[in-house]
């Protein structure tokens, strides 16, 4: 088995000192880079949640997304790139390659566990270390400045927004209020709120007019009676001998009244009642007088009964007059106050929907003021800088040394694969051996293939050129592309683009 390795051997050679020395100059060609570093911390609100809170409810994780997506757009990325004039050795470079380029470049790793401390790493890669530090520095600045308008931009919006949610719900209780005073004002005399009033007003006024219909009738049957016997026997007999019937009749009204006054009020339906009699009787009797102090014909006893009777009849149709129309509006009412009730209890239903509404709003509003104080004075969850990036003394990539001995392992594997292979693939007849088993014929004597000296020269000087092409010429040609062409980086990183090898690059280089 080692006989036979050795005798492909040169063909072990040429393949490891080929990957060998394509992987050490790969190694010594790239350009360093540098790598410098920022720490961030994500401090916890300096006001308890229990006594104030922030109204930004994102968490930790969203926030830090939200800031890294923020500042990495495509604008701001040709803006710094421009700024710091990082590829100023690559003029025609496009705009899409500078951005991919840039968000490569870039490093921010958030918080992975959540009962850490939160802290956030920002870093850039650069072929600079001053370049690398001035903008992972930038970087750190951006953040934060994004940080406090994020939270501010939140807080700003959520105060705005109640503000005006406080003024409608406001307007819309003043309308609401005005529709409601509208409604009670065209209605008042049918609200819910006195159909008590108005139902007992209903049974005092029905009990007044059948009072007052007893009291017609009884005048009626009066006047009938004194009719009656005044038409029998031609004259009206009078109590008094002294008074005149009118004065008799003055005499007893005020005697009624002044009983009347001790047991009721002067509002007092039957008081005024009273007091209108004695009042018409007051003028009659002052009539007579008038007349007899002129030496006029007084009236007769019979006649001023009648008028009496008749003023007092006069009298109580009017008031039932008035009183059949009160009772009728009253009616009225009441059959309107149901309607009234629902409607003016949907207005009102409304009118205490908006009044909740308003006073949620309002505390909200009060929540939102305090929110946007605390974020105001940075006194809720904020990004503070631990570690200022510096400028790196050495660079951090390429691990030369790994790819360098990456390379060289490389090449001893694929050597040893490919002389396993070629003897695999390799089917000739080399031993005696083989002509038993593949010719069934036993030879007596072998004699081994021997070379001229002239085919031994050139055989060993192919193999020498071979070998000084691998280890000298592959080298030099890369080094060539690298320094006239393209760096080797770059070559790299298209070769990479186009067999869509650079993602799982880019994890292996983020992990070194």
């Amino acid at each position: 088995m080692f006989s036979l390795f050795l005798r492909r051997l040169h063909y072990f050679l040429i393949v490891a000192l080929a990957v060998a020395a394509v992987g050490l100059t790969v190694a010594y060609t790239l350009p360093p880079s540098y790598s410098a570093r920022a720490t961030l911390l994500v401090e916890s609100p300096q006001i308890p949640d229990d006594m104030a809170e922030s109204t930004v409810r994102a968490g930790t994780d969203e926030v830090l997304q939200i800031i890294a997506q923020r500042i990495q757009t495509r604008a701001k990325m040709l803006e710094m790139a421009r700024e710091f004039d990082v590829y100023s050795d690559r003029p025609n470079i496009s705009a899409d390659d500078i951005v991919n380029d840039m968000r490569s470049r870039i490093g921010i790793d958030l918080p992975r566990r959540r009962d850490a401390a939160s802290f956030v790493y920002v870093s850039f890669r650069s072929d600079s270390g001053r370049m690398s530090a001035e903008v992972t520095n930038e970087l750190v600045t951006r953040i934060l400045d994004e940080n406090r308008r994020l939270r501010t931009s939140v807080t700003g919006q959520t105060l705005e927004f109640f503000k005006q949610e406080v003024a409608r719900l406001d307007r819309e209780m003043s309308v609401q209020g005005a529709k409601i005073l509208e409604f009670k004002r065209n209605n008042q005399g049918a609200l819910p709120d006195s159909l008590d009033f108005r139902r007992s007003r209903q049974a005092s006024v029905q009990e007044r007019v059948l009072q007052m219909e007893r009291e017609l009738s009884a005048l009626r049957d009066r006047r009938a009676r004194l009719t009656d016997l005044y038409e029998r026997t031609g004259e009206v007999v009078t109590d008094a001998e002294d008074l005149t019937p009118e004065e008799s009749r003055l005499q007893e009204l005020r005697n009624q009244l002044a009983s009347a006054l001790v047991l009721y009020s002067d509002q007092n339906p039957r008081v005024k009642a009273l007091r209108a009699q004695a009042e018409a009787a007051e003028k009659i009797v002052m009539e007579q007088r008038r007349r007899k102090g002129e030496g006029t014909e007084a009236l007769s006893a019979y006649e001023i009964q009648l008028a009496d009777l008749d003023a007092q009849m006069e009298y109580i149709l009017e008031e039932k007059a008035s009183l059949v129309e009160e009772l009728t509006a009253l009616e009225k009412s009441i059959d309107e106050t149901p309607e009234n009730a629902i409607a003016l209890g949907t207005l009102e239903r409304d009118y205490e929907n908006l009044q909740v509404q308003y006073q949620q709003a309002t505390r909200d509003l009060a929540a939102a003021r305090t929110g946007d104080q605390i974020e105001a004075q940075s006194r809720g969850q904020r990004i503070a800088v631990v570690e200022q990036a510096t400028v790196p003394r050495a660079p951090t990539s390429p691990p030369r040394k790994k790819i360098a001995a990456a390379g060289v392992a490389g090449g001893i594997g694929l050597g040893a694969a490919f002389v396993v292979l070629i003897e695999m693939l390799n089917r000739s007849i080399r031993r005696p051996a083989d002509l038993t088993n593949r010719l069934g014929i036993t030879p007596f004597v072998s004699i081994p293939y021997i070379r001229t000296r002239r085919q031994a020269l050139t055989r060993r000087s192919i193999i020498i050129t071979a070998l000084i092409f691998v280890t000298v010429g592959i080298p030099v040609g890369l080094y060539l592309v690298h320094l006239l062409y393209l760096p080797m980086d770059l070559l790299i990183e298209k070769g990479l683009e186009k067999t869509g090898l650079s993602d799982i690059v880019e994890q292996i280089r983020s992990a070194f």
